[in-house]
């Protein structure tokens, strides 16, 4: 999984292109390739699209996908229907672009997580750009699932620390101190372009559950990865895949923290006599 936006970026940096409404058009079929867009809840688009690309295999579909790490981290609900809004706008009668709205829910929530990546808002997504909602525009849901609004989500947030070796008290004292305490293996790896990007495999396993959901703890640990893409290339080394302990908490405006991470090798007595421990200890 791709988890750097430097082409798409690079490519959004430029002023947004004046989309002619009288330019002649064409309605093609979203390509099962186009993965970013293919379940977005219509079938065809057209092109030229808002972001003025009009060849669907040299453009449209690459550039699509460089606007799927972002996506992955769920930074906002509604940010696939506002960028397939421009990227494959839908084919009717008339052009609907994304409300000036869509795009301040949308920026609001997902420029953060640009910026934990050094990134800024690329300025060809100036919401001033898009019409106000009294125009026939893609405005934003007016309800979202409530019982997601409940779940952890991952934030941006400064590196947790990392110790190697650490001796039983320090494993013990940091699953009393924190809300979390769970095992994952984590992997590095390249892309084809070189890129690195982070895994989680196999299972999550608790040791202390807290408020974590069983179904979602290893999707939340994965998006914190795709979030905190600095943090994740101090903590996890290239190569093989490791298992790590990492304890956090749940902050109170709902967003995880990771705070620290020990490094689980086949030597670290202290850590499995700590887990050991856990289920009879008293802090």
């Amino acid at each position: 999984m791709a988890v750097f936006f430097t082409v798409a970026l690079l490519t959004m940096t430029c002023p947004l292109m004046a989309f002619d409404m009288s330019q002649s058009t064409r309605c093609v079929t979203i390509p099962n390739r186009m993965k970013v867009c293919k379940d977005v809840g219509y079938s065809e688009m057209r092109l030229p699209n808002f972001l003025g690309h009009s060849n669907l295999e040299v453009e449209v579909v690459p550039r699509s996908e460089d606007w799927r790490p972002l996506l992955q981290t769920g930074c906002h609900p509604q940010a696939q229907a506002f960028l397939c809004s421009l990227i494959a706008p839908i084919c009717l009668s008339t052009f609907i672009q994304p409300c000036r709205s869509l795009c301040v829910v949308v920026r609001d929530s997902c420029a953060p997580v640009l910026a934990c990546q050094g990134h800024p808002w690329p300025e060809a997504l100036d919401c001033d750009r898009f019409p106000a909602e009294e125009d026939m525009c893609l405005s934003p849901q007016a309800k979202i699932n409530h019982f997601t609004k409940d779940l952890p989500k991952p934030a941006c947030q400064n590196c947790p620390s990392v110790e190697e070796a650490p001796g039983m008290k320090t494993v013990l004292n940091s699953f009393c101190q924190h809300d979390f305490a769970v095992t994952a293996k984590l992997h590095r790896s390249r892309t084809p372009l070189g890129e690195p990007e982070y895994d989680i495999e196999g299972r999550v396993q608790f040791i202390r559950q807290g408020p974590l959901l069983p179904y979602d703890t290893q999707h939340l640990l994965q998006q914190w990865l795709l979030i905190n893409l600095r943090c994740a290339d101090v903590l996890v080394r290239p190569g093989r895949s490791q298992l790590y302990v990492l304890t956090g908490s749940v902050q109170p405006d709902g967003t995880l923290a990771l705070t620290c991470v020990f490094p689980w090798h086949k030597k670290d007595a202290n850590i499995a006599v700590a887990t050991r421990k856990w289920k009879h200890y008293r802090c």
